[in-house]
């Protein structure tokens, strides 16, 4: 058994223009994606295991209101929030998700349940509910996910017909997720959404589809998306990185590269990735300005970014 862990988390691609970031805005970024980082690491220094550790990131990123996931989701065409979350354990290839979900306080723990306590994968809509309801998962008030500056984004596009990947598409598209190495060198990964601003029909994007928005295998790494969710469905893009390690015989960073900034970007799809192998290698790349990332690798250093232009912030732990 290794004493070395590692963790990363994502916050979404696609992120302010730097003239709109003011310093303040920044910080709370930060602050929102370092808590994240330090849930998941402490409980793999205490020895836990990497699935654990995920589903606490993403559960603190799901309850900070600045990320488009749980509390902080986006409104819908109807103006409500739908939101999709999902999470592989790469010991076992288990998986659990979810997709059109509404008022489940922590969409990434009802993935969970799905995982551990049912012989499914993904559930969704009303029968999700149901079954978040009989494992006695919090629910909250349509008020809960009330967000002003979420509101504001809505009714800017909400008359406008809108429900197309085009260029009149709204950026604010955000995902969070982690990816972790275990003491154990069991690897695990998780993603969750509030989905695309005035989506309409049922749309489900790539994070709740194993495969396309997550993925984990021990033997060579665990991956979770974020982006035009569209695009990422078209390259299955989280097994794609697998594929290349595995068939290709390519480094993490390689094969990461590939699909980020390589296929996807050939497609016309805007987003990114984080993963880790199982040597405690982290990559991130990205295709947009941004991505809002924080990563805790083998040494114990903190880092935290945004833009593609930065450097990290480093705090040793």
């Amino acid at each position: 058994m290794s004493s070395k862990v590692c963790i990363a988390v994502h916050g979404g691609a696609g992120v302010l223009d730097q003239n709109e970031m003011d310093e303040e805005l920044k910080k709370l970024y930060g602050e929102g994606l370092s808590l994240a980082v330090q849930k998941g690491h402490q409980i793999l220094l205490n020895g836990g295991s990497a699935i654990d550790a995920v589903a606490s990131a993403v559960t603190a990123l799901e309850d900070n209101p600045l990320f488009n996931a749980g509390r902080g989701s986006v409104f819908t065409f109807e103006g409500k929030q739908e939101m999709d979350a999902s999470l592989m354990d790469g010991s076992n290839f288990k998986a659990g998700s979810v997709a059109m979900v509404r008022n489940v306080r922590n969409p990434i723990q009802l993935a969970r349940k799905v995982m551990d306590e049912s012989p499914y994968v993904l559930l969704a809509g009303t029968g999700a509910e149901e079954f978040a309801k009989s494992k006695d998962l919090p629910f909250e008030p349509d008020s809960y996910f009330f967000n002003e500056k979420r509101y504001k984004q809505w009714q800017a596009v909400k008359d406008s017909g809108f429900h197309r990947l085009d260029d009149r598409a709204p950026k604010n598209l955000g995902t969070v997720g982690a990816v972790a190495l275990d003491q154990k060198g069991n690897l695990a990964a998780g993603t969750s959404t509030g989905g695309m601003t005035n989506k309409r029909y049922g749309r489900i994007g790539d994070s709740p589809l194993i495969g396309a928005g997550t993925y984990a295998d021990n033997q060579h790494c665990a991956v979770s998306c974020t982006g035009h969710g569209e695009f990422f469905i078209r390259v299955v893009a989280a097994y794609d990185v697998v594929a290349g390690m595995s068939y290709g015989n390519l480094t993490l960073k390689e094969s990461t590269d590939l699909v980020v900034m390589k296929k996807l970007l050939e497609m016309g799809g805007e987003g990114g990735l984080i993963a880790i192998d199982r040597s405690g290698n982290i990559a991130l790349p990205f295709n947009a300005e941004g991505m809002y990332r924080g990563w805790i690798d083998l040494d114990g250093v903190m880092h935290v970014a945004i833009y593609s232009n930065e450097l990290t912030m480093n705090n040793e732990q």
